[in-house]
């Protein structure tokens, strides 16, 4: 009787740029693209492990600097040299007790913070 999990994320995203999208959270982020139910409106959807990304089409598109998703990896350090070689910048976070953490980019701008967890 309450909220009992996260079904997704949604980030917005300029009209038209659905290839940048795949590139970067299929191509680079590893994600799997999976069907939209309505196709007329843009964007896409992309699923990772328990992590479900929508991207949506926002007219007057601005990116989001403070609101983000934060994205669970298993291996930080060499997930991060992966996005480096692809051209991805990365801004180790501040500490956290339990994670290791810092952010990227999407190519529309929008803050996406990537998490390590440590057993305490």
């Amino acid at each position: 009787m309450g909220v009992i999990g996260l079904d997704h994320v949604q980030l917005a995203m300029p009209r038209g740029e659905e290839e940048r999208a795949r590139a970067f959270y299929a191509g680079v982020l590893g994600l799997i693209e999976v069907p939209k139910p309505e196709t007329d409106r843009g964007g896409c959807w992309f699923v990772g492990g328990a992590a479900h990304v929508h991207l949506g089409v926002e007219e007057g598109f601005a990116p989001t600097n403070k609101a983000h998703p934060a994205l669970l990896v298993d291996d930080l350090d060499a997930f991060v040299g992966q996005l480096q070689a692809a051209g991805v910048g990365f801004a180790a976070g501040r500490p956290l007790a339990g994670y290791k953490r810092g952010d990227i980019a999407d190519p529309f701008g929008n803050r996406i913070e990537l998490m390590q967890r440590f057993d305490q």
